[in-house]
């Protein structure tokens, strides 16, 4: 699949490229990202060379859709449908993100995700999408009942990363559902 790039009011969302491996090196320095996702601590200028490359490689088996999120010149994060997987009756994928620390609390990430849920129900079929996280991720959990996720439950020891294993939050959207944000028993 081509990689493909979305605009939203204030974002531009593409694949990451060569021109963007200093600045994800650079975002990724923040301790909360490695905090609360699978990427590596310390972060390196070959973690992001290797991020660039192996989302080209996913994109182009279908895989993964992943982009950077920029506001004008300014890398605001990463998002993505990661582990998209096809089925008659709709695909499934997972909803994956991290927001740079000078960018937090801005709404970029409910934005950017808009664009992506969309495109992933309506370009690629997709009937579900899930979100996940590491308990005690407030923060992702907002962000994910804004977009109209639906907590499902905890699971316990699920979640991995090169720190181990962590209990994990996850949710669920359906491309049927109205999107409308509900009550979640742990915000």
């Amino acid at each position: 699949m081509d990689a493909v790039r979305l605009e939203t009011g204030r974002l531009v969302l593409a694949a990451p490229t060569d021109d963007d491996i200093d600045a994800i090196e650079a975002a990724c320095q923040d301790p909360e990202i490695p905090r609360w996702t699978t990427v590596p601590s310390p972060y390196t200028r070959d973690d992001a060379t290797a991020y660039v490359r192996q989302t080209a490689e996913r994109w182009a088996d279908g895989s993964h859709a992943t982009w950077l999120a920029h506001a004008g010149d300014e890398l605001v994060g990463s998002i993505g449908l990661h582990h998209i997987t096809e089925h008659p009756a709709g695909g499934h994928a997972e909803l994956g993100f991290w927001v740079a620390a000078p960018a937090r609390g801005r709404g970029y990430v409910v934005e950017a995700a808009r664009a992506v849920i969309d495109w992933g129900f309506a370009e690629r079929g997709l009937a579900r999408l899930t979100w996940r996280a590491v308990v005690g991720n407030a923060a992702s959990a907002r962000a994910a009942r804004a977009l109209g996720f639906r907590y499902e439950g905890l699971m316990r020891q699920a979640l991995t990363s090169p720190r181990g294993r962590d209990d994990g939050w996850v949710a669920g959207l359906l491309a049927t559902d109205d999107r409308s944000p509900v009550a979640w028993p742990v915000l």
